[in-house]
């Protein structure tokens, strides 16, 4: 399982003052972003071509979240040839209270933007 952390800015709140919904997307991605990077994954993708895009996302908000909430998203990652899914739950940090989950699912896309499988150098590199 991976972690990570985000703070809620002011730009992110909507006319309810609390965090839009389309943000909680913006959270999630950044956790995927956060895995790429610790895991090697940004570098392997520049080199190969190939690239993931989100092909599905499943979303259930329940609760708000404030200005300067701390929050926790744990991302764990799942295959489904030629899936990789990622199933993340964000947690109001302290409290722990579960504010959101997603599952999202992905697809490896190589230079000319068709789908490929995705290589064992990935699925290893993500168990490392």
């Amino acid at each position: 399982m991976f972690q990570s952390f985000v703070e809620v800015r002011g730009y992110e709140l909507d006319s309810f003052n609390h965090v839009n919904n389309a943000v909680y997307l913006n959270y999630f991605e950044h956790a995927r972003w956060e895995i790429m990077k610790e895991k090697g994954l940004i570098d392997f993708f520049r080199k190969s071509g190939n690239f993931l895009v989100v092909v599905e996302t499943h979303i259930k908000y329940i609760r708000e979240i404030k200005l300067f909430d701390k929050l926790v998203i744990n991302t764990s990652i799942g295959r489904e040839d030629p899936y990789l899914i990622f199933h993340h739950e964000m947690l109001q940090s302290g409290s722990n209270k579960k504010v959101s989950k997603a599952t999202v699912k992905t697809l490896l896309l190589d230079e000319t933007r068709t789908p490929i499988d995705m290589p064992q150098e990935i699925l290893m590199m993500l168990n490392e």
